[in-house]
């Protein structure tokens, strides 16, 4: 667990292999919540490579002291990612 938002990650690792690779992330709000998209790539093991870029949004809580993970949202496509893009600038132009 981490003790500030700039030290939560969803890098993952088992025996070795780094499962979920995290290649980037922007902080949305702190404080005792906390709201974090980020970019990630997961590991295939079938085809020994990375998966291409994978995004989800995560909101943390701290309790003492730690940042636990409460919920998530993965984005599931780069059309879903794009769909989004395209409501948020549609409703904030």
């Amino acid at each position: 667990m981490a003790a500030t938002v700039d030290e939560v990650t969803i890098n993952y690792e088992e025996e070795g292999v780094v499962i979920v690779k995290e290649l980037d992330k922007v902080v949305l709000s702190k404080g005792a919540w906390a709201t974090i998209i980020f970019r990630y790539q997961q590991w295939d093991a079938k085809k020994e490579e990375y998966s291409a870029d994978r995004y989800t949004i995560r909101r943390y809580r701290k309790i003492n002291g730690q940042y636990s993970p409460q919920s998530k949202f993965n984005i599931s496509s780069p059309d879903q990612a794009q769909k989004i893009i395209d409501a948020l600038s549609g409703w904030m132009g």
